[in-house]
Order: structure tokens, then C-alpha cells, then sequence
């Protein structure tokens, strides 16, 4: 069988310009990724910390699971798989870096 040939990577400067306020950072602690017709609809919101922790007491505790959890959407990003895949690579990347950094011990 014939091993794959790689394609070689090219580096380009993209400069990216702020629409409105999109380069202001929102907050998100949930995330969730579709996938319908060949686009990946990635889906950032924000859970209420103490509305999350209080589910997780209520599992723990043997109260079962609540009906669900209401939060809010913060942002809707729909992607190509290709971009998708690149978007993986790029935060492998970021985390290989960051498991290297030595932590500090207090």
C-alpha cells in the first residue's frame, strides 16, 4: 500500500478587520458541533456557573438529572470541513505548547 503524499505548508499573513463589534471578546463556558450538508455549525454559549453546579449536585446527590439547562448563545460559527479540520490542527498545535510550558509550583 502507498503511503500518502503529503502536501507541502505554505504560511500567509491574514490580517483580519473588526466588523461592527466583533473584536470584542464574549465569554463562553459550553460549546457544541453539528454537522448538516457538508457545513459544521459550531455553537459557543455561557451557562450560568451556579445553575451547572447545581445540576451537578443534584446527579451526585441521587436526585437524577434536571430537564435541561437554559443558557444563552453567544455565538453561531458555520464552517467548511476543511476549515473545521485546520481549526483541529490549530489547537492541537496550541495545546502540544501548552503541555510543555513548565507550571509553576506554589
Amino acid at each position: 500500500m502507498a503511503e500518502p503524499i503529503e502536501k507541502p505548508v505554505t504560511a500567509i499573513n491574514v490580517a483580519l478587520r473588526p466588523v461592527e463589534q466583533s473584536n470584542q471578546p464574549v465569554s463562553a463556558n459550553y460549546s457544541t458541533v453539528g454537522v448538516a450538508q457538508g457545513i459544521a455549525y459550531l455553537d459557543f454559549g455561557f451557562l450560568e456557573p451556579a445553575q451547572l453546579a447545581g445540576a451537578v449536585r443534584n446527579v451526585q446527590s441521587g436526585h437524577g438529572t434536571t430537564n435541561g439547562l437554559e443558557g444563552t448563545l453567544v455565538v453561531r460559527v458555520a464552517m467548511g470541513l476543511d476549515v473545521v479540520q485546520r481549526l483541529q490542527q490549530q489547537l492541537q498545535q496550541v495545546l502540544a505548547g501548552l503541555r510543555r510550558q513548565p507550571t509553576m509550583k506554589g
